[in-house]
């Protein structure tokens, strides 16, 4: 599941880093010219529309700063900049660098995700998914959902949503997502979790699913686990505007011999349309609908008619976020397949779900896995 293009982050700041800036109008320049004379900065113009700064690396905070208040939201979106550790003019590989001045500010804030991914200090926690039926007498756990968990520079855990936000904005979403997965499949195979496995991916992280998630498919093969048993969980569906572009990563997986799922249907109408136009073989109630619905009609007008569309299109229904048994038994009445939440489990990471007996060997049967990946690329 290793991806050269993906796990390669490019570095933009060095121990002295040359700063070459395109920007889009004179004015621009104007404002970047006299912020690096207000800072003592060394800068020189090489044409109407480019300014190259020497900014030491005790001054590049500063000098973020102080662009992110020169700069429009605009300008900062059309400025583009590349940096190299010389006074010498940029190369093509320079070039191919390049980014937008919003971008490399995001990059900057955004360092200890990127120290983070490299120093491995994330990990995963599975939640179980149990049948409907029988939930509240002897819950029988048919899934576990991997979840993301990564850890800041003060190794505090940073909530997944913000993480994979931060990432976005830094360009750098491809290279969290598919660490993300990764992890999921590596952890699983660690605690010989039984029953299927849902992966969580975002659709906005693949730029070609032949090309980026066969890597995917490898190792899932390679760790010895079966594509039956693995369940790619589709989420920010709510996002979702290339609709043929979804349609191709999950016809990949299908062909691939993975199933799919659609997460937090419910949540908007864009849910109900993917619902009809791509018929996973699972969907999961947003949790906003199953909190309180044992007492709320309106919750349960809406939850009762997306079950009804799920089973008539053959999809299995999984409520998600149940807290309370008054919850659950609404939702076993309202025939939902399995239910997912705080009343049954909360996440808890590997070593909490398995004696870890065996996982020297499994650790080692994952050591080849970047060769692997390396010789499909090739």
């Amino acid at each position: 599941m290793y991806c050269a293009d993906c796990e390669s982050v490019d570095d933009y700041f060095f121990e002295s880093t040359y700063f070459w800036i395109f920007v889009p109008t004179i004015e621009s320049f104007g404002k970047l010219a006299s912020l690096c004379g207000g800072l003592g900065l060394i800068s020189k113009q090489e044409t109407t529309h480019c300014i190259s700064c020497l900014v030491p690396k005790d001054k590049v905070k500063d000098f973020m700063t102080a662009m992110l208040g020169a700069l429009e939201g605009a300008e900062l979106a059309a400025t583009k900049v590349t940096t190299t550790a010389s006074q010498s003019s940029p190369t093509l590989a320079d070039m191919a660098r390049m980014t937008t001045l919003d971008i490399l500010i995001n990059r900057y804030k955004a360092k200890w995700l990127v120290d983070s991914v490299e120093s491995e200090s994330y990990e995963t926690w599975f939640q179980p998914i149990v049948q409907a039926k029988d939930a509240l007498n002897t819950p029988r756990i048919f899934a576990h959902e991997g979840l993301f968990r990564i850890r800041d520079e003060y190794d505090t855990i940073v909530p997944p949503h913000l993480a994979f936000q931060i990432a976005e904005k830094s360009d750098l979403l491809f290279s969290l997502d598919l660490v993300a997965r990764r992890s999921a499949v590596e952890s699983a195979a660690k605690a010989r979790l039984g029953g299927k496995l849902f992966i969580n991916f975002n659709p906005s992280s693949i730029y070609d699913p032949a090309y980026c998630l066969r890597a995917t498919a490898a190792a899932v093969n390679d760790i010895g686990m079966k594509p039956k048993d693995i369940v790619f969980e589709v989420t920010e569906t709510h996002r979702a505007s290339d609709l043929n572009h979804l349609k191709g990563i999950l016809a990949f997986y299908r062909n691939a011999g993975f199933q799919v799922a659609l997460d937090d249907i419910g949540s908007g109408w864009s849910g109900l349309n993917l619902l009809d136009s791509l018929r996973p073989d699972y969907v999961k109630i947003d949790m906003e609908l199953v909190r309180g619905i044992d007492g709320d009609v309106f919750k349960q007008n809406i939850v009762e008619s997306l079950i009804r569309i799920a089973r008539t299109s053959d999809i299995r229904v999984i409520a998600e976020g149940v807290e309370t048994e008054a919850e659950a038994s609404w939702l076993i009445g309202a025939n939902a397949d399995f239910l997912q939440g705080y009343y049954f489990a909360k996440p808890k990471p590997v070593d909490m779900l398995s004696d870890c007996k065996g996982n020297k060997q499994i650790e080692e049967s994952l050591t080849p896995l970047k060769k692997a990946a390396k010789r499909l690329q090739g």
